[in-house]
């Protein structure tokens, strides 16, 4: 618990709200939302903005009231700590907000985050990924509700099983039944592909997601303003993607070639190295966010390469949060 001396030299921030009185209940509810969206925190009441105690008058129902007006208003019910402390001889009204478990959570049904020393109001996009976020389930592992087995190339899981049990010793053996292999690799559930299963072995995986597609630009000079001297759309299963925009750039890069003295073998040098570009090809197609429509890019210019995939920073984070 923070003592109130010290919530009262530090001033509104991030985790901290002063309130004036109690008549300010919507206020006080979106605080409570926004701190159970965020990180928690202490919303005082009976304390101005500038960090001046007012008191409030307490009687032998007002906190009992304060407690049963949060439940009403929020969803899911917020239960903060509400305790009574005092500061200049005057009473204020402390009440302690810990993170929600499950997000978001509601203040008179609308959605609030804590944004510095304010709290913002969230939009449909940040309340669904907040929600998303709190149950943990990931698009890739959700049932494809209009996909089925029969949607699925069972020489395409044959392939991987076998693949993977020589690479990485996967214990699943290439010709156990196909419906069995995928649900031992959380693939299935309740007898319907996950969206993972149709990205790895669908036949025709654009029909579906259309934005599982890498588009790879060759341009001349060293901006996208420059004519492009190479284009190509990549599509099928995420291994046929990977496969064939490494091509693309392997076509479209240098290759250096010598022979040292006193060796007959050649010497060879790609512009830029192999496994570095696999690793970067790799991720931009298993780690986009395949609920934006955007498309994989491979830009290749004369003096370097661009690699896009469509996703999102986490919450609270921006561009100067990771040079930091």
């Amino acid at each position: 618990m923070i003592k109130l001396k010290d919530l009262l030299k530090e001033g509104e921030s991030e985790t901290v709200e002063f309130k004036p009185s109690l008549s300010q209940m919507d206020k006080i509810t979106e605080s409570i939302s926004a701190f159970s969206n965020t990180k928690g925190g202490t919303v005082v009441i009976g304390v101005s903005d500038r960090g001046k105690v007012l008191g409030v008058d307490i009687g032998k129902n007002t906190i009992e009231s304060l407690a049963n007006q949060i439940k009403q208003n929020t969803d899911p019910m917020a239960y903060p700590s509400i305790h009574v402390e005092k500061s200049d001889k005057k009473q204020v009204v402390v009440i302690e907000v810990v993170e929600g478990k499950q997000k978001p959570v509601l203040a008179f049904g609308r959605a609030f985050m804590r944004v510095g020393k304010s709290n913002q109001k969230l939009g449909f996009e940040r309340i669904r990924n907040l929600a998303i976020e709190t149950l943990k389930v990931h698009w890739d592992e959700r049932v494809c509700e209009d996909a089925s087995l029969g949607d699925l190339d069972e020489e395409k899981v044959r392939w991987f099983l076998k693949e993977a049990r020589h690479r990485r010793g996967l214990d699943i053996n290439e010709n156990s039944p196909v419906e069995e292999a995928l649900l031992r690799l959380k693939l299935l559930k309740s007898g319907k592909p996950t969206n993972g299963a149709v990205l790895l072995f669908a036949r025709d995986l654009q029909r579906r997601f259309i934005q599982s597609e890498v588009k790879c630009i060759r341009f001349k000079g060293v901006g996208v303003t420059g004519e492009m001297i190479d284009l190509r759309t990549v599509g099928g299963d995420v291994f046929e993607q990977l496969i064939e925009a490494e091509k693309f750039v392997f076509n479209n890069i240098a290759l250096s070639a010598w022979i040292e003295d006193e060796k007959i073998q050649r010497q060879e040098r790609w512009e830029y190295p192999p496994k570095a570009i696999r690793e970067v090809l790799a991720n931009a197609i298993s780690h986009r966010d395949y609920e934006i429509t955007s498309k994989v890019q491979v830009r290749i210019f004369d003096d370097r390469m661009e690699f896009w995939n469509p996703g999102r920073l986490p919450e609270g984070w921006n561009v100067e949060t990771l040079k930091g």
